[in-house]
């Protein structure tokens, strides 16, 4: 190479190499400081992609478990609630049964069936009070679509589903729009997508109103008349046959209670699974866009290294032209 002073090329190299040099100490303080080894699109343009794709799904998933902890206690606060009922009932059959002797006169009864009315008004006031956030859950509200649902023979609650078409024309066949919401239950919510098989459920409460809860045991109770005004213990006959609408009453509470407990259990089994679930993300999302603190350590001496040995040779290299100059003089 000429001694020449208009073009420096060693320093130019010099300078170069250590652009570069300290290009890449930059970009490890970058990752060094922020623990990321993909701060931008520029370091991995797909592996970017996935993460954001996997950080939406993990904070929907999380989100989706703290929905299914909201349904668990809404449906504890349902089950407490027929817990009392439970008492209500209970309570009512002893006067009933009290009722139903011979040793006592029908102006007597009428002393026992004051209390029986009593408790029975209580169902209803429970049935129409109780609620979970502004969702009444005992009134028949959160039963099903549409108008309501019946007790089968099996004395179960049955309900009959609609069909909800949203804008698009998919059609859900659980639930109709009503003001744009969805009736047929409490929609609980927890996967990442829409799809009825594997992000939600419904949960349906039957109605546990004393209108609903004694229909058609015995003595007609219609849906205007509450069972405080019909199923009477004022008489033995009555009191008699108040004990077999009572069995049956306390037959569907319990089968609603055990419909409840079973769908708290597989909300319970839910959780755990979108736990794993998300843990499982969390763990593919680090592998992508953590930075391995080790290597890039490592890197980080490196080009540090790399980036002080290029200043020394730049400022080398930017002396040498002065070198013509002793042989100008």
């Amino acid at each position: 190479m000429s001694l020449v002073i208009n073009h420096n090329m060693m320093a130019m190299n010099s300078a170069r190499n250590l652009n570069k040099s300290y290009n890449s100490l930059s970009r490890s303080v970058q990752r060094l400081s922020t623990g990321m080894r993909i701060n931008s699109a520029a370091d991995d343009a797909a592996g970017l992609a996935i993460r954001e794709g996997m950080r939406s799904d993990i904070a929907s998933l999380n989100q989706g478990v703290r929905n299914a902890q909201d349904g668990i206690s809404l449906i504890q606060t349902a089950e407490g609630a027929l817990g009392v009922v439970d008492e209500k009932l209970i309570r009512m059959k002893e006067l009933a049964e009290q009722a139903a002797t011979g040793t006592y006169t029908n102006a007597q009864r009428l002393i026992i069936h004051s209390e029986f009315s009593a408790m029975a008004a209580e169902i209803d006031r429970i049935a129409t009070s109780t609620d979970f956030n502004g969702v009444k859950l005992l009134n028949g509200n959160v039963s099903v679509a549409g108008s309501g649902g019946s007790w089968t023979t099996n004395n179960t609650w049955s309900a009959t589903e609609g069909m909800w078409t949203n804008s698009s024309g998919w059609k859900e066949a659980n639930g109709t729009a009503a003001n744009g919401n969805i009736k047929g239950g409490v929609k609980i919510h927890f996967g990442a997508g829409n799809n009825r098989a594997e992000d939600y459920y419904f949960v349906r409460i039957g109605d546990m109103r004393t209108t609903s809860l004694f229909a058609a045991t015995g003595t007609a109770v219609s849906s205007a008349t509450s069972a405080a005004n019909t199923i009477a213990v004022s008489t033995q006959h009555a009191a008699q046959m108040a004990l077999e609408q009572l069995n049956t009453a306390m037959t569907r509470k319990e089968n609603m209670r055990a419909s409840l407990g079973a769908v708290q259990n597989r909300l319970e089994n839910t959780i755990s699974n979108i736990s794993i679930q998300s843990e499982n993300l969390q763990a593919s999302e680090s592998r992508i866009s953590d930075v391995d603190v080790a290597t890039e350590m490592t890197n980080f001496t490196r080009n540090q290294v790399l980036t002080q040995s290029a200043v020394a040779m730049l400022s080398q290299a930017n002396s040498l032209p002065q070198m013509a100059l002793r042989l100008i003089g």
